[in-house]
């Protein structure tokens, strides 16, 4: 394992009138010495947006993928926008999605005029339903957005199958699970992906995105479409956006996706520790034959928990939590607003009673001992 992952990580808090000598926080961004030298070496060039560095950067993604494209954004929202409008989504369109997931996933969809129209969770993956896709079709329907909660992949083989039978576009959001697998392939690889960047992810350049696909038009379109709809200069094609990334963050990224196999790796370990110690809520589950790569590590709390005094009792014992996510997104104001009433029972179930813990690379042995002796203390 690299050093510069499992380098102590050692804070001051205060927790109320109670000094905490060693805070375990939720997620941790790791920047060693590899990423500062890139940035250096970017801002020592005088190339700083959409140069070589972001080229660099998607072809190193496209080849680990092993995709034809990958298109560097500005953030995941961006690469979800674009991608959607790629693929033609427009107004009066509908998009089939899952709420239980950030809002990025159903604003994306807003941006473009169409209707999100989401269908319930699978309570032991949190990942959209796949057997209850296709009952949600209809003549509107434009696309299909799976997301890969927590960096577990959906069963993309009954969503390209549905969308396949019919002729619907899919949107893998995977902005969770870069590297995350199943038994037929990798999370991006199935319809049109799109990653984050963002400072939290298991790959990331403090903000960012990529779209992967395989399809040369829409790969076109998503590189049209991020820089003003301009593909020579000063010769606009239609309206477009600023959607690109800058070589300062490509250069971090870059650095970051050398290290991903270790990253899950140590994950993927602090997971097994943790699954195998706490017994008080229940742990995580996967589905057979797919490759978590552990973005988050969320356990469910049960009847008896009150979720509110857990946090503070785990926040008293040092280590921070966090609730993704409180509601489900169908029943935020504006996207309610759009989409319509929801009935979806797993989904609010969930975001009553998920709460995840610290998972990151960063944590000691030590740590995930805090972790799971303060849990198995609710």
């Amino acid at each position: 394992m690299d050093s510069r992952i499992r380098a102590p990580f050692l804070k001051d808090g205060v927790i109320g009138q109670r000094h905490i000598a060693h805070r375990i926080p939720l997620s941790r961004p790791f920047v060693g010495l590899e990423e500062k030298a890139a940035v250096l070496r970017v801002l020592d060039s005088g190339m700083l947006a959409q140069g070589a560095e972001v080229a660099a950067l998607e072809a190193e993604f496209a080849g680990l993928l092993g995709v034809e494209h990958a298109i560097a954004t500005s953030s995941g929202t961006a690469a979800l926008h674009l991608a959607l409008l790629a693929h033609g989504v427009g107004p009066g369109d509908e998009v089939i999605t899952s709420s239980f997931t950030f809002i990025a996933s159903a604003n994306s969809i807003l941006y473009t005029g169409a209707r999100p129209v989401f269908v319930d969770i699978d309570p032991a993956t949190y990942n959209i339903d796949e057997r209850a896709v296709e009952a949600a079709i209809t003549p509107r329907t434009r696309a299909i957005m799976p997301v890969h909660l927590y960096g577990q992949m959906s069963d993309m083989d009954v969503i390209m199958s549905v969308a396949e039978k019919h002729g619907l576009a899919v949107i893998e959001d995977a902005a969770q699970a870069v590297g995350a697998t199943c038994q037929e392939g990798q999370a991006g690889t199935f319809g049109t992906g799109c990653f984050s960047l963002y400072a939290t992810k298991n790959v990331m350049s403090g903000e960012g995105g990529l779209v992967t696909t395989n399809d040369d038009r829409v790969a076109d379109r998503v590189r049209l479409l991020r820089q003003h709809g301009m593909r020579s200069r000063y010769v606009y094609e239609g309206l477009g956006f600023n959607y690109r990334l800058t070589d300062v963050s490509a250069s971090i990224a870059r650095v970051q996706l050398r290290h991903l196999d270790e990253v899950i790796g140590q994950r993927r370990e602090n997971a097994a520790f943790l699954s195998g110690t706490i017994r008080s809520v229940a742990t995580p589950q996967f589905a057979e034959g797919r490759g978590h790569v552990w973005h988050q590590y969320t356990v469910r709390l049960n009847k008896d928990h009150d979720r509110d005094e857990a946090i503070h009792r785990l926040a008293e014992a040092g280590v921070d939590t966090g609730v993704f996510y409180p509601r489900g997104v169908h029943q935020i104001e504006h996207v309610r607003a759009a989409a319509g009433d929801h009935h979806l029972p797993e989904t609010e179930q969930a975001a009553r009673e998920v709460l995840s813990l610290p998972i990151h690379p960063a944590l000691s042995k030590e740590d995930l001992a805090t972790v799971a002796a303060a849990v198995n203390q609710l």
